[in-house]
């Protein structure tokens, strides 16, 4: 489609002698002689074609002479005018984005090490002999540290796990032979249970075995009785004479870890097959010398007792987690009962 243009020629408009038969450019935009040349653009609106009247973007400026053209402008000439124009473009974008290149010899590469700077270098950034040692030490004491924290768990944790865990099949095994009517022959092998130690006061139950051996008895959570040598004391049933017994304070099932919270007037009870004895706790000795048998006599010194009766010991290591020295228990049988009258009222109440 055609736009619309003025006649160029006379017409019916051109016989009335208006100026509407002449050309725009004759007679003036403003009837007096002035007009404005709207082939460059001017105030009142974008340039015009002369030819079709039609609005048109106005052309780029003239360029100056001796300037450079834009960095975006699309390069004219051949192709090293195009890589120049396509240099300069990427000069600006990276000098915009980033700080300013670094001139001279530093921006150059630099010539390859020879053979000795490199091994120079490469000794250097080895560690020294002060370093290696140092870590080596560190890594020593680390290692020791984990094995330590092992043994330590091991000792407090899991031998009274084990400890009570074999304790508890003991006694199991013990009152199922009772139970079925196996009567014991009197005499006992070492490690063999025979009894159950009952101390209500401290929730223990624990089963006294012959023997005061330590991987046989007493670390497999067991109460030992002093039976062999110079060591050997009564058994219960005797009829004067001192029951001795030995136990772990602390790992390996600790059954006489808080024997020094009794206080006289506790009952300790010993079960057997046929009967109950009872005892009540007499006096404590709170610390003595390993070697102080004397407190395992028929009459233990320093018990306080004066006379043959029957006694019960019992032995055990203080303080806490040391072998140092042996604090001891002392109690006097009050009761003897069989055990067709059912429990004593040490163990019912």
């Amino acid at each position: 489609m055609t736009a619309l243009r003025p006649e160029r020629d006379s017409g019916a408009a051109g016989d009335q002698g208006s100026s509407y038969g002449r050309p725009y450019g004759d007679s003036g935009a403003f009837g007096d002689g002035r007009h404005e040349d709207l082939s460059s653009g001017g105030p009142y609106g974008p340039v015009v074609d002369d030819e079709t009247v039609a609005l048109r973007v106005p052309g780029p400026p003239p360029a100056r002479a001796g300037a450079a053209p834009p960095a975006d402008s699309p390069a004219v000439g051949g192709r090293a005018a195009r890589r120049k124009a396509a240099k300069r473009r990427h000069g600006r974008r990276g000098a915009s984005r980033g700080p300013s290149t670094v001139s001279g010899s530093a921006a150059e590469p630099k010539a390859p090490l020879s053979r000795v700077e490199a091994r120079r270098q490469a000794r250097a950034r080895k560690p020294g002999a002060a370093v290696i040692a140092s870590r080596a030490i560190g890594e020593v004491f680390i290692t020791t540290g984990v094995l330590m924290l092992l043994f330590v768990t091991y000792q407090l944790w899991w031998t009274n796990v084990r400890a009570q865990a074999q304790a508890d099949k003991a006694a199991s095994n013990l009152q199922d032979d009772w139970a079925s009517g196996k009567r014991n022959p009197g005499t006992f092998e070492p490690g063999q249970g025979f009894a159950l130690l009952h101390i209500p006061k401290l929730d223990v139950v624990v089963p006294i075995a012959e023997g005061i051996n330590s991987k046989k008895v007493l670390d497999r959570g067991m109460v030992g009785h002093y039976a062999e040598g110079a060591l050997k004391t009564a058994m219960p049933d005797a009829k004067t004479g001192n029951f001795g017994l030995a136990g772990h304070r602390n790992t390996h099932g600790e059954p006489f870890r808080y024997i020094n919270r009794l206080s006289p007037g506790d009952p300790i009870v010993v079960e057997t097959q046929d009967e109950y004895f009872v005892y009540k706790m007499a006096s404590i000795l709170p610390v003595t010398s390993p070697s102080n048998v004397s407190v395992l006599d028929p009459v233990p010194q320093q018990s306080g007792f004066k006379e043959p009766g029957r006694y019960i010991t019992l032995t055990t290591c203080t303080p806490e987690f040391t072998s140092k020295y042996r604090m001891i228990v002392w109690g006097k049988m009050v009761e003897e009962r069989p055990r067709s009258k059912g429990k004593p009222d040490a163990l019912v109440s």
